[in-house]
């Protein structure tokens, strides 16, 4: 969902609630409403209630509202209906059930504009007319579903369409002498000018509504159009007006415990401060903001806070912080934007599905002033003149009917249009996403060998113009076991080249069989002689590095498995990978027993197990090393994730297991207990260590 459009909304939610009433207020309104069996204080009270709830809890707010609503309905409050409609709609919008929402206000709107619907009212003040209240509820209508065109994310497209609603809603506003809602109006007008870029307007009206709300002294909108005028000025580039007037803002903000306009204000100044050039205090309120909206448990402005830290440590150049945020942020808009897709298809279909009802109401009145002029024609038939004229202006009418019916088909074409433009521009997002990710997991992956072949090159060019040097002088004043040393530094350096290049050149290989799809054939394969031959691989490959390692290998398998239908090379790619992570951290904490001299034997022991379960296949992987830290159990499938030393691990080797066993309709998953290095604990303790468990359909 767009920012932009989630800030209107809550603009809004700030002007219908309490600025956070005491605690007794709702627990006094639940005691009246148990202790009352009147339909209409029934009625009051849960819409008293679902407005109290609005911004504190979506879920009570609805459940209240949804019981006033009948209750108005049966009594014939036409008004009230509409007041609680209105309402209703706001919840669904904020909670993103788009065309609910959009429903809801339309249902509100055609109550309101039926001057019938001020018969019957409930508790209108003394200086508030019934038309009045009926033109003002039109005008939140309106007002609404001005908001709602741009909370869909849709606010540049659209702009025609949130002005035109906001434009209506205030000519409603301004007959009912709504001084209240005129002025939210203006600042909902302000920011759709701000969000379509015409600056000067949204500055206008924005110091409009400061205005108004300063005269009504409504201090809750008074911060939050305070902090709207410095996103402008933000835009403008007048970055230090926009600092001051967002600090005055949050000042204001906090007083009314408005969190959610606080926790953007932070984030504006956030990024107003990067611009600035004052690092530490851009950090500082990303920091805060994002603190603000986890206990809001609000989901876009967690994911803005993200990606404000993630370019804060970028620009301080601490990468790693940065990947931490920039994976949060990703992850957190994988989650979002799937859903947010299906609920802008759903408003669309609700806008279409509106157009057509109209085109069809339409279409009914023009087939009902055929039929009166036909009625006409066959009573009042008297000469031939009269019913050729009749007849000839019925032709010229069904012309203009067919132009009408034309111009709206030739619409609904063009918006099904925009619907697949939207589709395809959200999936190419999609995939741009996982590109940046990917690139800047390389880019961060493969620096550190580049920049020791660099740096050694370099020394080895002026190792070469020494030596060159020495080579100019005559015989006797050439010193030979300094040229030897050159040279002997110059062979060194250029073994340390050839390291960090294969270095480099497995990492590349390693990135690109975890991209490459897999085109293996499935074929029947025992399982248990395939786990055999890679657990030998692994142990060897390991000696071949160190020849003091070694490592107890024990192999439990079931002898009833028989063979299964999998793609032999991938498979055995995911053990081995398995195998790898299992030796190594027994080697890790073999060494680390050895650092602590206590005389204590460690028996490193890698085991592998398979077992048939029903209708899968059971391939276990254990270790006795130090084990797996909780806290980071949850990331060690994510692609570039590591624990071991620079140069030492990619982090892809369990990512690309898990995507082979995933491929297979399998799982992956891990067991730990984890024996932090230095801790007194036994050597020989069988609970600690990891457990790798896949489990493989054995169809």
């Amino acid at each position: 969902m767009n920012l932009f459009a989630k800030i209107t909304f809550l603009i809004l939610l700030a002007s219908l609630t309490y600025a956070q009433q005491s605690d007794s207020y709702p627990d006094s309104l639940q005691k009246a409403l148990n202790g009352t069996s009147n339909d209409t204080v029934r009625m009051e009270i849960c819409s008293d209630l679902g407005s109290y709830y609005l911004l504190a809890n979506h879920d009570s707010s609805l459940l209240y509202l949804e019981e006033a609503l009948p209750i108005a309905v049966r009594l014939h409050l036409k008004l009230n209906e509409a007041s609680i409609l209105n309402t209703m709609g706001l919840v669904l919008m904020y909670n993103e059930k788009f065309s609910n929402s959009l429903e809801s206000f339309l249902k509100a709107m055609n109550i309101a504009k039926d001057p019938g619907s001020e018969k019957i009212t409930w508790h209108l003040s003394p200086d508030v007319s019934p038309t009045s209240a009926r033109l003002s509820e039109l005008s939140t209508s309106y007002d609404f579903i001005g908001l709602l065109n741009a909370f869909t994310g849709n606010w540049i497209d659209n702009i025609k369409n949130q002005l035109k609603n906001y434009r209506e809603a205030e000519k409603y506003a301004i007959t009912a002498h709504d001084t209240g809602k005129i002025s939210l109006i203006n600042l909902h007008m302000g920011i759709a000018y701000m969000n379509a870029g015409k600056l000067d307007s949204a500055l206008i009206l924005e110091k409009k509504a400061l205005s108004m709300f300063s005269e009504q002294k409504d201090q809750r909108n008074i911060g939050v159009a305070m902090k709207y005028l410095g996103d402008i000025y933000v835009k403008m580039g007048d970055f230090e007006s926009a600092r001051y007037t967002i600090l005055q803002a949050t000042e204001l903000l906090k007083k009314t415990n408005d969190y959610a306009h606080l926790g953007m204000a932070y984030n504006a100044l956030s990024r107003t401060y990067m611009v600035i050039h004052k690092p530490d205090s851009a950090l500082y309120y990303a920091r805060v903001s994002l603190n603000i909206f986890e206990k809001l448990k609000e989901s876009v402005g967690k994911r803005e806070a993200y990606n404000l830290l993630a370019s804060h440590f970028d620009q301080l150049h601490k990468t790693d912080s940065a990947s931490v945020y920039l994976r949060l942020e990703k992850s957190l808009s994988d989650s979002l934007i799937e859903q947010e897709r299906k609920n802008l298809l759903a408003f669309e279909d609700v806008v279409m599905g509106e157009e057509i009802r109209l085109e069809k109401l339409e279409k009914e009145k023009i087939e009902t002033r055929e039929k009166e002029r036909k009625y006409a024609l066959v009573s009042g038939i008297a000469v031939f003149m009269g019913i050729f004229f009749l007849l000839y202006r019925n032709n010229l009418n069904r012309k203009k009917a067919n132009s009408i019916l034309q111009q709206r088909n030739e619409k609904i074409e063009n918006t099904l249009n925009q619907l697949k433009s939207t589709q395809t521009q959200l999936i190419q997002s999609e995939k741009m996403a996982s590109l940046g990710v990917l690139t800047a997991g390389i880019a961060h992956e493969i620096q550190n060998p580049l920049n020791f072949v660099n740096n050694f090159s370099e020394v080895n060019t002026e190792l070469i113009e020494e030596l060159r040097g020495e080579r100019l002088k005559v015989k006797g004043e050439r010193n030979d076991i300094f040229e030897e040393e050159i040279l002997k530094d110059i062979s060194q350096n250029l073994e340390k080249i050839n390291h960090h290049g294969k270095r480099a050149d497995s990492i590349v290989k390693g990135m690109l069989q975890h991209s490459r799809s897999n085109g293996g054939v499935k074929e029947p394969t025992d399982i248990n002689a395939l786990c055999d031959e890679y657990l030998r691989l692994s142990f060897h490959g390991f000696r071949a590095k160190d020849k003091t390692f070694n490592a107890t290998m024990k192999t439990e398998f079931d002898e009833m498995i028989g063979n299964i239908n999998i793609v032999p090379l991938e498979i055995g790619r995911a053990i081995l990978n398995l195998l790898n992570n299992a030796f190594y951290a027994v080697n890790e904490r073999n060494v680390e027993a050895a650092k602590r001299k206590t005389g204590e034997v460690y028996a490193p022991t890698v085991t592998v197990i398979t077992k048939k379960t029903g209708d899968k296949i059971l391939i276990s992987v254990k270790d006795n090393g130090s084990g797996i830290p909780d806290n980071i159990k949850d990331k060690i499938f994510q692609p570039f994730f590591t624990t071991k030393p620079s140069g030492q691990g990619t982090g892809l080797g369990l990512s690309l297991a898990y995507d082979i066993i995933k491929a297979h309709g399998g799982t992956l998953t891990v067991n730990s207990n984890y024996c932090p290095p230095g801790s007194i604990i036994q050597l020989n303790d069988s609970t600690v260590g990891s457990t790798f468990q896949i489990l493989l359909p054995v169809q």
